[in-house]
């Protein structure tokens, strides 16, 4: 396994912060893990965009306040000009309607800056395997978000209720559990081709555009056996 994992291509990242000790401490933190590479670092959103005109990492760090160019207006630039690259959030607040409104905006997940280094690197990993990292924050951001929206619009909501297998359930179902697309095979005895594919179908039999969609889906319409 060790062999295997030294061949293994390291998923390359950039930190977006205007504090040097926090990025110097990031990196330090990260440094020992084999699969995760540093490759450039940014104080601002403006300086971030200019390097990504040379090198695109697998997932940014993004940190929301900076001067010049925050996070919030550097996300939509980045998920427009660079679709592929996994942008996790980076901030000192807990704030549920900050974090909707960057979920929906194209983040893959959103972090406090208290986080430990074993969760920046589950978070990097799980973001660039995934395309999603949820975590108790998430979340209930999602939750609450879609409680009040719920709340406003009970019937167009509830009533939007796609046909879906029981195939199609069990496969949302270990979405939300964060499992891989391998491990979703697995346990449906399905190709990861195929899982895939459901995926896909699943959101346009939901009318989701997103993972995110998918889990507010499955939660509104409590196809889960215990909360979120």
């Amino acid at each position: 396994m060790s062999l295997k994992s030294e061949n293994i291509t390291p998923i390359t990242v950039i930190i977006a912060d205007d504090h040097v000790l926090y990025r110097a401490g990031v990196k330090t933190a990260l440094s020992s893990k084999k699969d995760i590479k540093i490759i450039a670092e940014a104080d601002n959103g403006s300086h971030l965009l200019m390097l990504l005109k040379a090198i695109q990492p697998d997932v940014i760090l993004l940190d929301i306040q900076m001067p010049i160019m925050d996070g919030i207006a550097t996300l939509p630039e980045i998920k427009k000009l660079y679709p592929h690259i996994k942008v996790i959030m980076l901030t000192m607040m807990d704030d549920h309607s900050m974090i909707t409104k960057l979920m929906e905006l194209g983040a893959n997940s959103y972090l406090t800056k208290t986080s430990d280094s074993e969760i920046i690197y589950e978070a990097i990993k799980t973001c660039h395997e995934q395309e999603y990292y949820f975590n108790s924050l998430t979340n209930q951001a999602l939750l609450n978000n879609l409680r009040q929206k719920n709340a406003v619009m009970p019937h167009r909501f509830m009533t939007e209720d796609a046909r879906l297998t029981d195939k199609e359930i069990t496969v949302l179902k270990l979405m939300c559990e964060e499992k891989s697309t391998r491990e979703i095979a697995q346990a449906v005895e399905l190709s990861p081709r195929t899982v895939e594919a459901m995926r896909d179908k699943l959101k346009t039999k939901t009318g989701t555009k997103s993972t995110a969609g998918l889990i507010m889906y499955a939660v509104k319409h409590k196809l889960l056996d215990e909360d979120l």
